[in-house]
């Protein structure tokens, strides 16, 4: 299992914009095949700072979903309201103790 961690710094007149675009394509994104879970989260203080959470069934999923043409019409939708590059981070989730 793989998580993916995607903090997204966005302009602030854009996060309203995003979070309506992110509810048309996060249904989409879900069913896409390795997909598990996807979540958005918005930073307590700092509003125009989103946090998308996500679940796939390995590198190799998630990478041919960032090969789809679904990733790729929404990231070009979605990366002209970024103020700052986004910070991607990946984890696999370890045996429990």
């Amino acid at each position: 299992m793989l998580i993916r961690l995607v903090r997204l710094t966005l302009k602030p007149e854009a996060v309203t914009s995003f979070q309506q675009e992110f509810s048309v394509m996060a249904p989409k994104i879900r069913q896409y095949p390795g997909c598990h879970q996807l979540h958005l989260w918005m930073d307590l203080e700092l509003n125009h700072i989103l946090t998308t959470y996500s679940e796939w069934d390995s590198e190799s999923s998630l990478n041919d979903y960032r090969e789809s043409s679904l990733f790729k019409t929404n990231w070009a939708l979605v990366k002209p309201m970024f103020a700052a590059p986004a910070m991607v981070h990946s984890y696999v989730r370890l045996p429990k103790e």
